[in-house]
This record gives C-alpha cells, structure tokens and sequence, in this order.
C-alpha cells in the first residue's frame, strides 16, 4: 500500500540550522511530482523545575514569527550527541541553571508536513544554579511559572510554540495534575 515513492532528494540550499530540498516523488506508480523538505539534524528540550515548583522559562526574539516567544529551554543536537545531553546541556546555557537529571517526557516531531525535525522533551526537579552561557547572537530571559499558570497562558493564546505547549501539557499528565 505504498503510494508514495521518492526517486531523487536535491540539495537547494544548505544552511546554518536546517537544510532545503526537493524531493521528486513518484504516486501510485504514475504521476511524479514534487515535494519541499527540509532536513534537521534535530533537538532536545528540558522542563527544569525549581525547589518552589516553578518552571524555569525562556523567553527569547524569533525571527520567524518576527516576536518574542515563551518557551521550555531547548537547542539544537550536536553530531552524536544524545538528545539527553543535549537538553542538560541547553537547560543551563539558556537558564544559567544545570540539571541534575533527564527524565523522559516525550519525542515529537515539530512540522511532519515538510521537515523531520524531531525533538526529545525532558523534565528535572533537581536544579543548582550555574551560569547562563548565551550564543553572542542570543538574547534570553529567564521567567519563572507555576504550571497552572503556564496550562492557562497555553489556553488564552500568550504561549504557541508547539514543543512547549506539548512537553507542558505532558509534564501535567505526567504529575497527574
């Protein structure tokens, strides 16, 4: 039952974080067409919960959306990294605080309809403060939230990054909440 079948992947543009492609595709044996992909070699994000019960936030400017936006600590993997480290690693540059542990929320990937970016979610409660060490090109701040608050600013629109609001909302299943 497979209708779809890739018969060459080209190479458009390669960037800094994600890679552009045309894939020529062939359906159910007849027509060809083509599809965009984008490539990423993907990413690991962290839910640090401080001693109070607050969640560690970041807020940070996204030129996409041309806007500041709220969202869990994450960054992209290093080669071979595991998505493990990478969201420990991301937490405290990010934060300034360094997790003590990773704890398996969920995979997800973030846009099946054009890319495989596929990010790991964790979730600590055994934080000690460290250092923020930001890229020179990264500006953040760092708030803090109860995950009441945070499910009710996921409701009224303030947060829409869909790696956040999905690792939040599986963090409250996770803790029954």
């Amino acid at each position: 039952m497979n209708q779809y079948q890739r018969l060459d992947r080209e190479l458009l543009h390669k960037g800094s974080i994600v890679d552009f492609y045309r894939d020529r595709m062939k359906i159910n044996g007849e027509k060809e067409t083509y599809f965009d992909f984008v490539g990423h070699r993907g990413a690991a994000a962290m839910i640090p919960v401080d001693a109070d019960g607050k969640i560690l936030m970041v807020r940070q400017y996204r030129n996409a959306i041309d806007s500041y936006s709220l969202e869990i600590p994450a960054g992209g993997l290093n080669a071979g990294e595991d998505p493990s480290l990478c969201a420990i690693r991301e937490c405290e540059e990010e934060t300034g605080y360094k997790a003590g542990d990773a704890n398996h929320l969920i995979d997800l990937f973030t846009t099946v309809a054009f890319s495989n970016e596929k990010i790991s979610i964790y979730y600590t409660e055994d934080i000690t403060v460290s250092e923020q060490n930001l890229d020179e090109d990264e500006f953040v701040t760092v708030e803090r939230y109860s995950l009441e608050e945070l499910t009710s600013m996921i409701l009224d629109g303030s947060i829409m990054d869909a790696k956040t609001i999905a690792g939040l909302l599986a963090f409250k299943a996770k803790k029954g909440l």
